[in-house]
């Protein structure tokens, strides 16, 4: 009888965690699609999410004697919350935009959720075969899974330091929603642009335009919570790079652009980011893939072994929870594993076939591709902590452009299938590294990312056409700059139309951006680990040429607050600013979506 008791208790904490985490993944989910939209980044949601189902069941556990949240719920929660908000790999935010401004193809919101659920699960499939030999054995360090796994141990330890994290990242929420809520719903535009401006020369003063000014070029201050969250999460390096990008791009390049005609202004008195981008995107592009690409090669030339950290021993691990106990990891059946990955081959072939008419061959090639490349992303993520979806991206794009040239449907939706594989194969990993560290069972984690990505192909798909509903009149506009867009539409318009795509004059900056992406992925590691804090980002640098400069500065900014807090305070900052840039992330991207919802409710 005591047996029976243990083992549906068990099956009630399994459903209890699973549902958590596709409760709180559904709520971070519209914050990655619309942070995506805005600036082509996401986050990752594992910490947030394990600190907020914490604070909810210790509040139960007080208000009406509900059963104690264990540490092996938690990593299960977090599996599938992290799955969820992840699921913007799987194109919302770059491929499927990019057809539709490029052929008009819009699916209907069943199909775009197949669609989003088929290519993610592909991904999951792919992580299951890579966890023996990356995530078992002595493979990389995967720091995103490690960082996890000691947040979720120590906030599991410490009752009392949880809850003030809690409380910071809700406080942090609140401000920053209330600030979006006003500006948007009280009409006010928050932005601060200064008064500066020079006399027109060159064809710009031929065309009858008299003076340029940052108003023009978009260079100001918008003050956005949500980008200065975002700056302190990214770090100082990535922040100043931002920074350097978008004063070289919008600050140097742009008025000798206009000056010299190579672009025609727009309104005189508007924002003229729209024909400026579709000329700054190409160096940028160019900069972001190559300084990108060269960093995995070099990762993979280096085939350096790091030393995973040990599993926790004793009962540490496992305090309070029955879910996995150490020990108990489990393994996948060589059966069930088989199964699953003719499935998901299976369904992404055939949806491919049915919703964009790509012949099977072909179809088939995007998932053998996905394999690989998936392959290569997972290592990358494992040694820096940082997922190349968007070169992984660009090389399935270059594929499918030998494979398949002059069609733009085979090139983004074939590449959107190995993007969204490894983005979701590499989430995947980094919670198996928690669950590994914790003793937490594996079948347990796969049940939960199956759920999360059932729930983030859902509210993702809703989201996404919540806020675009007209996605040929609202992106690559200063409002969703949408730059993983921006970039992937090029590539496939490159691609089907051939370099005579491309604007004029153009062809000696994509030079020079490529030798600069290659020189500063290289500076590391020839200048040694001293000097490379001080070495700016190539990806960094290129996503500056493609949004407007004011969100650059804003995200600058937020990383130079954290590194001065860091200084000044050094045990404060440890402990509370990354939750408080999780709330400022996460409240502003909750308000935006409200303010959306308000706007259809009065149309």
């Amino acid at each position: 009888m005591n047996e029976r008791n243990e083992q549906r208790i068990e099956r009630g904490a399994t459903l209890r965690a699973v549902l958590t985490g596709m409760a709180i993944g559904a709520l971070l989910t519209p914050c990655n699609v619309y942070s995506g939209l805005k600036i082509g980044w996401s986050f990752n949601m594992s910490i947030a999410s394990a600190l907020l189902a914490l604070a909810f069941w210790r509040l139960a556990q007080d208000l009406s004697g509900a059963r104690p949240w264990s540490l092996h719920e938690n990593v299960v929660n977090q599996t599938a919350a992290s799955s969820a908000a992840s699921i913007i790999s799987g194109g919302l935010v770059a491929p499927i935009p990019a057809l539709s401004l490029l052929t008009g193809t819009d699916l209907a919101t069943g199909e775009l959720m197949l669609w989003v659920f088929s290519v993610s699960a592909l991904g999951i499939v792919v992580a299951v075969v890579l966890r023996a030999p990356m995530v078992e054995r002595d493979g990389p360090a995967f720091p995103a899974g490690v960082a996890t796994a000691e947040t979720v141990r120590e906030i599991h330890a410490h009752g009392k330091e949880a809850a003030a994290r809690v409380r910071v990242l809700v406080g942090g929420a609140l401000v920053a929603g209330s600030l979006k809520l006003f500006g948007e719903l009280g009409g006010f535009v928050l932005r601060w642009t200064p008064s500066v401006s020079w006399p027109a020369t060159g064809a710009l003063r031929d065309a009858g335009v008299a003076s340029v000014g940052l108003r023009q070029l978009g260079i100001g201050f918008e003050p956005s919570l949500l980008m200065i969250g975002f700056g302190a999460i990214i770090g100082l390096r990535a922040g100043l790079s931002l920074l350097l990008g978008a004063l070289l791009a919008w600050l140097v390049i742009a008025p000798r652009l206009l000056a010299s005609g190579a672009v025609a202004p727009g309104d005189p008195d508007g924002f003229w980011f729209g024909p400026l981008v579709e000329w700054l995107l190409w160096p940028g592009v160019t900069l972001m893939t190559v300084a990108s690409l060269s960093l995995f090669v070099q990762a993979m030339l280096a085939r350096r072994q790091r030393r995973q950290p040990p599993a926790p021993r004793g009962g540490r691990a496992g305090q309070g929870g029955s879910i996995g106990q150490e020990g108990d990891v489990g393994r996948v059946g060589r059966t069930r594993l088989l199964i699953g990955t003719l499935l998901a081959f299976g369904l992404a072939v055939h949806v491919q076939n049915a919703l964009f008419d790509i012949s099977l061959p072909l179809a088939v090639l995007a998932v053998l591709l996905a394999f690989v490349l998936a392959v290569v992303a997972a290592r990358v993520v494992g040694e820096t902590g940082i997922a190349p979806i968007g070169a992984i991206g660009k090389l399935a794009q270059l594929s499918f452009g030998v494979a398949a040239p002059a069609n733009p449907t085979m090139n983004l939706m074939g590449a959107n299938v190995t993007g969204g594989a490894a983005g979701q194969c590499a989430d995947l990993l980094n919670d198996l590294r928690a669950g590994h560290l914790l003793g937490t069972s594996v079948n347990l984690q796969l049940l939960a990312q199956c759920f999360g990505v059932l729930t983030g192909s859902v509210v993702g798909v809703l989201a996404y056409r919540l806020l675009i509903p007209d996605p040929r009149a609202m992106l690559l506009t200063p409002q969703w700059p949408a730059p993983a867009v921006a970039t992937w539409k090029a590539v496939a318009e490159v691609l089907a139309a051939g370099v005579d795509a491309l604007p004029a004059s153009v062809g000696p900056a994509v030079a020079i951006a490529a030798l600069a992406g290659l020189a500063l992925s290289l500076a590391p590691r020839m200048l040694g680990a001293a000097a490379a804090r001080w070495i700016p980002s190539g990806a960094a640098i290129g996503l500056a040429f493609v949004i407007p400069a004011g969100i650059s500065i804003a995200i600058a900014l937020g990383a130079v607050l954290a590194a001065i807090v860091q200084r000044a305070a050094s045990g404060w900052a440890t402990r509370f600013v990354l939750a408080l840039a999780a709330g400022l992330v996460a409240g502003e991207s909750l308000a935006g979506i409200g303010a959306a919802l308000a706007a259809m409710a009065r149309s």
